[in-house]
C-alpha cells in the first residue's frame, strides 16, 4: 500500500488535510465552525481557501475590525453575498444571535442563506454558545496541529514532527532551540493573555504546574486528590482547570470503553497534552537526543500517535481506551460509525514486545480489526488476526473511511 501525502503547496503553504471537508462544509451549511487550539493555522487556512472568492475577514480581536460591528445586522446583510470569517469569535459571543437572525431574514426572503465562517479557539464556551443560537444552522470542523501525512513519512519528518510537535510556529522554526523558544512562548501567551481574555480567572503559575504536572502523567489515568494536595486546592478546582486546558484544545481526554462486562474495569479518564511539542517544552526536553533517554519516550510516542490518528477520525467515530483492574489494556478502541471496532495498541521501537493476551484483549471489546502500531515502516500480520502497522499506514487506512 502506498500512503498519500497531502503536503502539496498551495499559496506557498502545506495543504492542510481537513481543506477539502472544509470546503465542503462552507459550501452546505450558512454557518461553519472552524475549532482549534490558537496558532494551529486556522486564521491561514481560512483566508486561503476563500482566496478566489467575495469574502470579508474580520478580526474580533482588533478594534478596528470590532468597531465595524457597533451595528452588527446593518453590516452583515450589506454583506451578505459574501463569506464572512469571524475570527476568535468567542469574544463576542453576542453576535451569535445576530448570526441566526440574519440567516433567517434570508430564508424567509428567499435568498440564499449567508456563509459565515468562524473561527475559535476556545471550543468549550464556543460549542456551547453556538448550539444554544444556532442549531440546525452549524456545522463543526476541527483543526488539529500538522500531522505526518502533511508534512511527510520519512523517519526524518516524522522525528521532527514528533519532537517539535504539530503547531506550524514550532515546526517550520528554524532549529530546534527557536522551536522550543516560540513553544514557551505560545504557553506564556495562553496562560497570561488568553486564558484571563476569556474570563476565566486562573492563577497562571499554578494552572502551569498543572499543566507541567499532567505532562509528567501523559496517557494516565488521574488521581485528582493527590493532584489538588500538591496544588493546594479542592479537587473540584483541579477539574475545572483540567476542563478549561480541555476545552481549549490543550489536553485531550480519552473515556474508558463502557461496555458492561463482567471484568472490573478502570472507569476514569485518560489525559494527554495533545500536542508533542507542548509536552516536551513542559518537561524541559531540549532536544531530540534528548527525549530517547527520557523516561517520558513511550507515552511520548503514544500521545503522539494518538494525536495523529485522532486528526484523520472519519467523521462520527468515538475513541475509546480498555484496561482492566487486572491489567490488560487497549489503548485506543475506535467504534466507527459502521459498527466496525478498531482495537488499537501504540508501541515505540521497531520490534516491540507483545503481551500474550493482546488478542484476548481485543476480543473482549468486539473489535472486528487489530492492530499494533509501531516505529517501523511496514504493515504484516502477526498471528491472531492482528497486525503489525506503522503509523502513516493506519492513518492512511482511516482516511478511505471519511463519511
Amino acid at each position: 500500500m502506498q500512503v498519500r501525502i497531502f503536503s502539496r503547496k498551495i499559496h506557498g503553504m502545506l495543504e492542510r488535510w481537513i481543506t477539502e471537508r472544509l470546503k465542503k462544509n462552507i459550501n452546505h451549511n450558512p454557518v461553519v465552525a472552524l475549532l482549534g487550539a490558537r496558532q494551529v493555522g486556522k486564521t491561514t487556512l481560512a483566508k486561503t481557501i476563500t482566496a478566489e472568492m467575495p469574502s470579508i475577514y474580520l478580526d474580533l480581536e482588533a478594534p478596528r475590525d470590532l468597531s465595524k460591528l457597533q451595528d452588527p445586522t446593518t453590516f452583515l446583510e450589506t454583506h451578505s453575498d459574501k463569506i464572512i470569517i469571524l475570527d476568535e469569535i468567542q469574544q463576542t459571543p453576542n453576535l451569535f444571535l445576530v448570526l441566526r437572525g440574519v440567516i433567517d431574514l434570508n430564508r424567509e426572503a428567499g435568498r440564499n442563506a449567508s456563509q459565515f465562517l468562524i473561527l475559535g479557539s476556545a471550543s468549550m464556551d464556543l460549542l456551547r454558545q453556538s448550539s444554544e443560537s444556532l442549531a440546525g444552522r452549524i456545522s463543526y470542523v476541527e483543526m488539529t496541529g500538522l500531522n505526518i501525512l502533511e508534512t511527510g513519512i520519512s523517519r526524518n519528518d516524522i522525528q521532527n514532527l514528533w519532537f517539535r510537535g504539530g503547531f506550524p510556529g514550532s515546526h517550520l522554526a528554524e532549529d530546534e532551540e527557536m522551536s522550543m523558544d516560540w513553544l514557551e512562548n505560545l504557553i506564556k501567551t495562553y496562560l497570561e493573555r488568553d486564558i484571563p481574555q476569556i474570563g476565566l480567572q486562573v492563577p497562571a503559575a499554578r494552572l502551569k504546574r498543572l499543566w507541567t504536572m499532567l505532562a509528567h502523567l501523559q496517557g494516565e489515568t488521574l488521581n485528582f486528590s493527590s493532584l489538588a494536595a500538591n496544588l493546594e486546592i479542592d479537587g473540584k478546582t483541579v477539574t475545572n482547570y483540567i476542563d478549561i486546558l480541555t476545552g481549549l484544545m490543550l489536553v485531550r481526554r480519552v473515556e474508558p470503553w463502557h461496555v458492561n462486562l463482567k471484568k472490573r474495569l478502570i472507569k476514569s479518564p485518560r489525559y494527554y497534552v495533545r500536542d508533542s511539542g507542548i509536552l516536551h517544552r513542559l518537561l524541559g526536553i531540549d532536544s531530540y537526543d534528548a527525549l530517547l533517554s527520557n523516561p517520558i519516550l513511550g507515552k511520548s510516542w503514544e500521545g503522539f500517535a494518538m494525536e495523529n490518528i485522532h486528526s484523520v477520525m472519519p467523521r462520527f467515530a468515538e475513541t475509546y481506551f480498555y484496561r482492566t483492574a487486572a491489567g490488560a489494556e487497549v489503548d485506543l478502541v475506535i467504534k466507527m460509525p459502521n459498527s466496525e471496532i478498531w482495537a488499537v495498541e501504540i508501541k515505540y521501537g521497531a520490534a516491540p514486545k507483545i503481551g500474550k493476551h493482546f488478542s484476548q484483549t481485543c476480543n473482549d471489546v468486539g473489535a472486528t480489526r487489530k492492530f499494533i502500531v509501531y516505529g517501523g515502516d511496514d504493515e504484516f500480520p502477526i498471528g491472531g488476526d492482528v497486525w503489525m502497522i506503522s503509523l502513516p499506514r493506519i492513518m492512511e487506512k482511516l482516511t478511505t473511511l471519511q463519511l
